[in-house]
């Protein structure tokens, strides 16, 4: 019986797990002719990323007019091209980050004499949520359960991988609080020892000063 009731309460566990991966990381907004729109998404090194974007027809059921196609450019933390797509309606792309950061996808549209506004449906999905599971899954492949599992393992990894890299900024941020401190300690003593001198400089001219006019 507690072997039974250990197997539900471990299954409601993976499925309450595969649920949050099915849950759809979309955005959809409006953007106006002549403007720009960049989102950013912070991912660790050697992380997968796959995004999708899509303009949305004003008219649906015909073809989308020529004002309302975009540029989209996905650009890494130090400006490395990964996706460029000019005056396109549509696109999609992929890639495994080669440095930890922001990454950003930046949407422009051109200006037009009369304004019009361009809705953007934009998918953009990363780490363990970035994995095509419906191609691991094909029909005779694996199991339910054992696709659950699999979901869970790379869940764990994910997790354990995030807290190294948490980790890591951390310390890169202590590191950069001690020197940011130690920094600050030299320039205090330096604007100390400088306005000590000044001090000493004034008080030795106003001495010369006055022993030559013969006050003192």
């Amino acid at each position: 019986m507690s072997g039974s009731l250990l197997l539900t309460i471990n299954l409601l566990a993976i499925l309450s797990l595969g649920v949050i991966f099915n849950v759809a990381h979309s955005l959809r907004y409006d953007l106006q002719s002549g403007t720009s729109k960049c989102i950013s998404e912070e991912i660790k090194s050697n992380a997968m990323s796959v995004g999708k974007y899509t303009v949305i027809s004003p008219n649906e059921g015909f073809p989308l007019p020529d004002s309302h196609r975009v540029t989209v450019r996905v650009n890494s933390p130090h400006g490395n091209n990964y996706h460029f797509g000019d005056h396109v309606e549509s696109g999609n792309f992929a890639f495994t980050a080669a440095e930890s950061g922001d990454y950003t996808a930046c949407f422009w549209t051109p200006d037009h004499k009369v304004p019009v506004t361009v809705t953007i449906e934009f998918d953009w999905r990363t780490g363990v949520a970035a994995k095509d599971w419906s191609n691991v899954a094909k029909k005779g492949q694996v199991e339910t359960m054992e696709l659950e599992l699999k979901k869970l393992y790379d869940t764990v990894t994910s997790i354990h991988d995030e807290m190294f890299y948490l980790r890591e900024r951390e310390e890169e941020m202590q590191q950069l609080n001690r020197s940011t401190n130690s920094k600050m300690a030299t320039l205090s003593f330096v604007s100390l020892v400088i306005c000590l001198s000044v001090a000493g400089l004034q008080f030795w001219h106003l001495k010369t000063f006055f022993e030559r006019k013969k006050l003192l």
